[in-house]
């Protein structure tokens, strides 16, 4: 694309971290998502209330508020970090790993509610029958649950991803703004407009943060379409 080629070197290192973080945002918050979605969706249990507050609190608080309080608990003196790097060298902070942990405390929310939603609009119905022709529980859900669910699940994927791409407050605060390693695509639109001479920087990068997102939204929404059409069809 043309796009791709008018970037200099330190803007095209921004948008692979911005794509490495989000790819591995998104992978990693699966598993996670996939269990707390099931569990929301499926489950009634005490506290269930505190456990959807408490996943979802990242969506309205402030992303600076989050990253503060993940550099509180990971930081090299933090309440879990400082052990972590004392006993096994770990750090968690300031560095392309931390940058990819503040992703994926921020977009877990979407995640687990775009799976926790078509979990919600499966009938249990399919689920009872499996389970009752022999099928055990985990044989039922990877069968009989995920396939039916799977565009929901790869609607959270892509919402992951997209709100990866976006990511600045929580990014900021945790990885901080590390040239070639923790700098993404919004670091790098607000690096370059800080510096003179930066606008056209800034612009190319604003502009391939619009096309991504917006591509990642529209993939999103037809698969979203896709889980409806489904629902309708099946009623």
């Amino acid at each position: 694309m043309d796009i791709f080629a008018t970037l200099t070197e330190e803007e095209l290192n921004a948008v692979v971290i911005s794509l490495k973080v989000a790819l591995l945002c998104a992978a990693c918050s699966f598993p996670v998502s996939l269990f707390f979605g099931w569990l929301l969706a499926r489950k009634q249990f005490r506290g269930k209330s505190l456990v959807d507050a408490v996943i979802h609190l990242p969506l309205v608080m402030p992303p600076v508020t989050v990253g503060y309080l993940l550099l509180l608990t990971l930081g090299v003196r933090g309440l879990i970090g400082e052990y972590l790097y004392q006993w096994f060298g770990i750090r968690l902070a300031f560095n392309f790993t931390a940058a990819v942990i503040a992703s994926i405390v921020v977009s877990l929310p979407l995640f687990v509610r775009a799976i926790r939603l078509s979990l919600e609009m499966i009938d249990p119905g399919y689920e009872d029958a499996a389970r009752t022709l022999g099928a055990g529980k985990a044989k039922t859900f990877i069968l009989i649950t995920l396939p039916l669910a799977l565009p929901g699940v790869l609607s959270g994927f892509i919402l992951s991803f997209a709100r990866s791409l976006g990511e600045f407050g929580a990014t900021m605060t945790l990885a901080g703004n590390i040239e070639g390693e923790t700098r993404t695509l919004p670091l790098a639109i607000y690096s370059f407009m800080n510096i003179p001479g930066g606008e056209g920087a800034a612009m190319r990068l604003a502009g391939l943060s619009v096309i991504l997102s917006l591509g990642a939204f529209a993939i999103s929404e037809y698969l979203a379409a896709r889980c409806r059409r489904a629902k309708n069809a099946e009623s």
